[in-house]
């Protein structure tokens, strides 16, 4: 059976396949009986419009990209959640590539993309992207970028972030009012700005309240989620600072390898150590004890990021250049057993 078409369509009601197209639209022009009569045959072949056809017309793809760093991260899973929910309301399609942390990937994956001609690009960046002039070249072509979680502050775009440093500070300090005296902090390579910003929060929540930072309690994992990295701290923490009784992780998997290591040594959590972690993963709430963390909101990020995007969009159609802007969304503390 042959593929039906507009022409199909006028031709069976002796109308112009312009007529057949304003009628589907509900174009005003055209009476109410003939858009009843094209929607019904149109509904009774099961017509579906050439969607590449309607792109050459309205210069628009309505597809955009999505790229991260790994799919699997629970913060990560929802964002996509979060994404797709609110491009699908908008008659979006989303395009999801994983870079794997890596700077050369994340290029590839942006060239791809602008081939296929997307609308837009939300962008996570790559651990170790630290050179971004090949970002900046698709926001100066035309293509509107979001950063979004794993930003840098060089890069002139609109942005939605949490406020990692300030999340990092209340996680600290509810360490501090809780009785601890001396935390430990796992954390990444001091490469994206995430793992800089919540390392100077919980050097400043030290620094208000009067406490002394020692480097010899911060210990630098090779991946941020890795349960291994994790235990390995783990271990240093037991065998060479038996006077920390707090510790907060960048991450929740960090957090996770850390407190299931000490449980196997023998100390006592919360009685001995208290563990704080960041993200609200939900193998948070299985472990045992349970794990006090940071609520990070992806699903709201990715709805918010979205709407940025889109707003960029259709501004971009109008030739208007609105000011870039960075939003944030908020966080707040999940307090469970691990912690006093």
């Amino acid at each position: 059976m042959s593929k039906v078409t507009l022409k199909r369509i006028a031709e069976t009601l002796g109308i112009s396949t312009a007529t057949v197209s304003k009628a589907l639209k509900d174009y005003d022009d055209v009476s109410a009986s003939t858009k009843s009569k094209v929607k019904a045959l149109a509904e009774k072949l099961n017509f579906k419009p050439n969607s590449y056809a309607q792109s050459l017309r309205t210069q628009e793809s309505k597809i955009i990209g999505l790229i991260m760093p790994e799919i699997v991260h629970h913060f990560f899973a929802n964002i996509i959640l979060g994404v797709i929910k609110s491009a699908e309301k908008e008659g979006y399609l989303v395009i999801t590539l994983q870079s794997d942390d890596s700077f050369e990937v994340e290029k590839q994956q942006l060239d791809l993309l602008v081939d296929k001609d997307v609308d837009g690009i939300l962008l996570s960046l790559a651990d170790n992207t630290i050179r971004f002039k090949h970002i900046s070249n698709i926001i100066n072509n035309g293509t509107p970028v979001v950063l979004y979680d794993k930003i840098s502050k060089s890069i002139e775009c609109n942005k939605v972030v949490i406020d990692d440093k300030k999340a990092a500070f209340n996680a600290t300090k509810y360490l501090i009012d809780i009785g601890c005296k001396r935390i430990a902090h796992v954390r990444g390579k001091l490469k994206p700005q995430t793992t800089i910003d919540r390392f100077k929060g919980y050097k400043e929540a030290l620094k208000v309240h009067g406490m002394e930072f020692d480097k010899s309690i911060v210990f630098e994992a090779k991946n941020i989620a890795s349960f291994e990295d994790g235990k390995n701290a783990a271990d240093e923490i037991f065998l060479n600072h038996k006077d920390v009784d707090g510790i907060f992780a960048m991450t929740d998997l960090l957090a996770t390898g850390v407190l299931v290591r000490l449980k196997e040594l023998n100390v006592k959590i919360p009685k001995d150590i208290s563990i704080m972690g960041f993200s609200n993963w939900f193998l948070t709430r299985i472990t045992t004890p349970k794990l006090s963390t940071v609520d990070q909101p992806g699903y709201k990020m990715g709805e918010v990021a979205f709407k940025i995007l889109l707003e960029e969009i259709n501004n971009t159609k109008k030739g208007i250049k609105a000011p870039y802007k960075t939003i944030e969304v908020p966080t707040e503390l999940i307090i469970r057993d691990s912690t006093k």
